[in-house]
């Protein structure tokens, strides 16, 4: 098995926003990391001027109410993460230290395109020591809420099979399968956007989400209409973005998965409770590793910039 090397970014790139829930500003700071340190958050701006570091894993999982929110026993907590972890996760970025100074990762777009446009500003490091691996080797299952997801054993690479069925005729049932790589994230997922319906804003609004929506960041549906006036960007933007969260959701894992996931009526309580069933039954998965070796030369050098797109997909 080919295992590739793990990658960082070149240099450090600030993003600034607002969050779709909370309606706070907030700036990213993405900062180049080591080797093994995996994606970090450190959450600045705490009451008192404290600090607290969040590892993007799934223990730290807090809430998964219309967003992932990952927390720790402080209070400390950062929510709707699962866009910029999409991001980092297919563009395989392995090792990144992600400091923000408010409560909510900001919502931009509402999809992950604006994190992809900058970790592209300042480009990919190849790191001196091989990605491992999280293998599946036997299916899990879990049924919640009228849907499913499963994780079946495959040989190469990791594939995503998400279905949705909504009673709005302006989505129905849709369904799309992908074999993840970097090309295949830009391109077919990356730019899906989040999405709601009219008729639920007010109930939003009340329970404290929602604060920061509008149609420069949401997909709105109000009846069999979409609202947006320049409508959608592709015919099934809908569960392409269920297949964006769901790659930000799965990245808790803590290493690439090579696998199937396939997912009926996806969320983010039901990608949780498939990584925690998953990680319950050990005999489920293997964890793969290389020994460390020399980082082959590039045709631009060692640690040379160059575009997320041009790591292959791990077979």
């Amino acid at each position: 098995m080919r295992f590739g090397f793990q990658t960082t970014l070149r240099d450090r790139v600030a993003i600034c926003g607002v969050g779709v829930h909370s309606a706070a500003p907030a700036q990213v700071i993405l900062h180049p990391a080591g080797v093994d340190a995996g994606v970090v958050f450190l959450r600045t701006g705490l009451p008192g001027g404290r600090e607290r570091l969040l590892e993007a894993k799934r223990v730290n999982v807090a809430q998964t109410a219309l967003c992932t929110m990952l927390g720790d026993a402080s209070g400390a907590s950062i929510c709707t993460v699962e866009h910029l972890l999409a991001a980092l996760s297919g563009l395989r970025i392995d090792n990144v230290l992600i400091e923000i100074d408010g409560p909510e990762t900001p919502i931009m777009d509402g999809s992950a395109a604006d994190f992809v446009a900058a970790i592209d500003s300042v480009g990919v490091a190849q790191q001196a020591r091989p990605r491992r691996h999280l293998k599946i080797v036997k299916p899990v299952r879990v049924d919640h809420d009228g849907g499913f997801a499963e994780f079946l054993p495959a040989e190469r690479g990791f594939r995503l099979d998400v279905e949705i069925d909504f009673e709005s005729p302006a989505i129905g049932r849709q369904r799309r399968v992908f074999d993840l790589d970097p090309s295949t994230f830009r391109r077919e997922i990356a730019r899906a956007r989040t999405f709601g319906f009219v008729c639920d804003v007010q109930k939003l609004w009340q329970a404290g989400y929602a604060l920061g929506s509008s149609l420069e960041n949401s997909v709105a549906i109000d009846g069999d209409a979409i609202l947006n006036p320049e409508g959608l960007r592709y015919a099934d933007e809908f569960v392409r973005h269920k297949a964006l969260d769901a790659v930000g959701d799965l990245s808790l894992a803590g290493a690439p998965i090579i696998g199937l996931y396939r997912t009926y009526r996806p969320g983010h309580k039901l990608n949780a409770l498939a990584l925690e069933a998953l990680f319950e039954r050990r005999w489920a998965y293997e964890i793969l590793e290389a020994p460390s070796q020399r980082v082959p030369m590039m045709a631009r050098g060692a640690g040379a910039h160059v575009p997320a797109a041009a790591f292959a997909a791990p077979d």
